[in-house]
């Protein structure tokens, strides 16, 4: 039966992950993501179900149009992939909690939306950083609320003690260094992962954005310092490392304030 679970909760991400694709094509076209048939972005044709089958269709039509032979973007099958493992990573740390499951679900498809978009157009859109933090501020006062009448300040902190360094990066720097969202996502992500957590998970987007950007460098030409490289892959890195994997760093910190 677990496993029946298991594949459903992987087929219904992959399902969110296509229609997280809609939504990434479609973001400030003028185009509504929930209304109108899909169609090939090269010859205009209209999408059949067939077409349109998470994963499997692109497999089997081998990453081309049925209709016109261009190629079709690797990142439909790669988007749907992901958000069907998430759905089942979810699952499987939230089994038991059914609310839980789904209300970390939509934060971690708001976490790849915003991936991709930046990878896909080296920006984070405001609209989409703005729900996320609606969503860690819910997390937030719920939290609060069941350590009360005590009050978790290191709760409270641990959004805007993480969010500050990029912030002060992008102050200094005036958005040319970090782009003034990244501070933004690093707030909603310190109060969804916490101080230690999140600690962790930013140390580890440092070390990974900075192993990634040296490598670039010496393995291209194309690539000098002053190119631009999205940085919130690898907050979304650090946190899913730190949320999934449970890697803290700095467990015992909170004992230095005992």
């Amino acid at each position: 039966m677990t496993s029946l679970y298991m594949l459903a909760t992987f087929l219904l991400g992959c399902i969110l992950g296509s229609f997280l694709n809609a939504v990434l094509f479609r973001f400030n076209t003028g185009k509504s993501a929930l209304k109108g048939r899909s169609r090939c972005m090269r010859c205009g044709h209209t999408l059949h179900a067939v077409d349109l089958v998470p994963v499997v269709s692109y497999l089997l039509l081998r990453g081309r149009c049925r209709y016109c032979g261009s190629r079709v973007s690797w990142q439909y099958p790669l988007v749907e992939l992901v958000g069907g493992l998430l759905s089942v990573s979810l699952f499987v740390l939230f089994y038991s909690q059914p609310a839980w499951y789904l209300f970390w679900l939509v934060v971690w498809l708001v976490v790849l939306f915003i991936v991709v978009y930046d990878i896909r157009h080296m920006i984070i859109p405001w609209s989409a950083s703005l729900p996320l933090v609606g969503l860690a501020i819910g997390f937030v006062v719920v939290q609060s609320i069941s350590t009360l009448p005590t009050i978790n300040w290191m709760v409270l902190a641990a959004g805007p003690l993480l969010a500050f360094p990029l912030f002060f990066i992008s102050l200094i720097s005036r958005g040319r260094w970090m782009g003034w969202a990244d501070s933004l996502f690093e707030l909603s992500l310190g109060w969804l992962l916490g101080l230690t957590q999140g600690f962790t998970a930013l140390m580890l987007s440092i070390w990974l954005g900075a192993a990634v950007g040296i490598a670039v460098l010496l393995l291209t030409k194309r690539v000098t310092m002053k190119s631009e490289i999205p940085f919130a892959p690898f907050l979304a890195l650090g946190a899913a490392i730190s949320f999934f994997l449970h890697v803290d760093f700095f467990s015992t910190l909170p004992l230095l304030f005992l």
